[in-house]
């Protein structure tokens, strides 16, 4: 079995050496995931830009589409870290989990994210048109939907690097939803 480790400063080049000390100065540390893309001289970088471009999407939209992603994709690292954001972002507990299940009956906009989400991320692009259309009828327009699936782009990335390596959580555990629902 393949054992992968997250390199630690010493050990990434002095593109990622500069790129993890802003991290450090700006979130305290570095990710463990932001981390382990630096074994890799360009794909920390990359990743940051992608993730850091703007969007026509709010903060507590895009947590919505990393939420539902991650629990699709079963990434307990993204489940967990996007958890604590989506806590930074104003969401309580009861209604993290509520999206990660794939909808928000606490916002109807949110809730046509949520449903839109899901759609898209289960059929792999292919969304229902009843998903597609409860989108639109919510006012998000095409240019949203374009965010929608870079955002899911993004986090398939995360959710597979860390489904590919299990490496250390070093967010707070986010719960199962089979445990919180139970």
């Amino acid at each position: 079995m393949a054992n992968f480790t997250v390199p630690t400063r010493d050990e990434v080049s002095s593109d990622n050496q500069a790129i993890f000390d802003n991290l450090n100065k700006n979130l305290g540390f570095v990710p463990n995931l932001y981390a382990y893309y630096a074994k890799n001289d360009t794909a920390l970088g990359d990743y940051l830009a992608l993730q850091n471009r703007k969007s026509t999407l709010k903060a507590k939209e895009r947590e919505v589409i990393n939420l539902v992603t991650s629990q699709i994709n079963g990434c307990a690292y993204c489940q967990s870290a996007h958890t604590a954001l989506g806590k930074m972002n104003g969401f309580s507990d009861e209604q993290i989990l509520e999206i990660r299940g794939g909808e928000a009956s606490f916002d109807n906009k949110l809730d046509a994210l949520a449903k839109f989400t899901a759609s898209v991320v289960e059929t792999r692009g292919k969304a229902s048109e009843a998903a597609k259309d409860a989108f639109f009828a919510a006012g998000y327009t095409e240019a949203n939907m374009i965010d929608v699936v870079i955002v899911v782009g993004d986090k398939i990335i995360s959710n597979y690097i860390h489904n590919l390596t299990d490496f250390a959580i070093d967010f707070p555990l986010a719960p199962s939803l089979d445990t919180a629902n139970a």
